[in-house]
């Protein structure tokens, strides 16, 4: 059995929800302009990815597995909603953006940014790698 990653942060993991309805309460608060995002990457997320648990913690929403910690997070601005890959460092073509620590991430303000075929192998490669426990 490997090691047990170190946790990058100080700061408590979330605490996954019962269901699916807070995440779906917390994408109707989002900006009108950024809701079909929210929405693509949500739908994106939870069909590429079985067995998801979700959680709510500081206005951003996390997907995560239970033998890999929280792997994604999403969070929503007033003018992108940025795709956070805990283990982004570890894929085969890492996203772009961030380049401390393990995570990295995408910067979308299109909808046709979100649907990006990049986008959807990040999340792909994100059920493969240890996230956030």
């Amino acid at each position: 059995m490997g090691k047990m990653r170190q946790a990058t942060t100080t700061q408590k993991p979330p605490v996954a929800l019962e269901s699916h309805a807070d995440i779906d309460d917390w994408m109707q608060r989002v900006m009108p302009n950024l809701q079909p995002i929210v929405q693509h990457f949500d739908a994106l997320i939870r069909e590429t990815i079985p067995d998801l648990q979700y959680a709510i913690k500081w206005k951003k929403v996390y997907y995560g597995l239970p033998e890999r910690g929280w792997i994604i997070e999403m969070v929503a601005y007033d003018v992108s909603v940025n795709l956070v890959f805990h283990g982004g460092a570890e894929f085969e073509s890492p996203p772009p953006l961030g380049d401390t620590g393990r995570s990295r991430y995408v910067k979308v303000t299109t909808l046709d940014g979100a649907r990006a075929s990049e986008v959807r192998e990040c999340v792909r490669q994100a059920a493969r790698v240890p996230g956030w426990q």
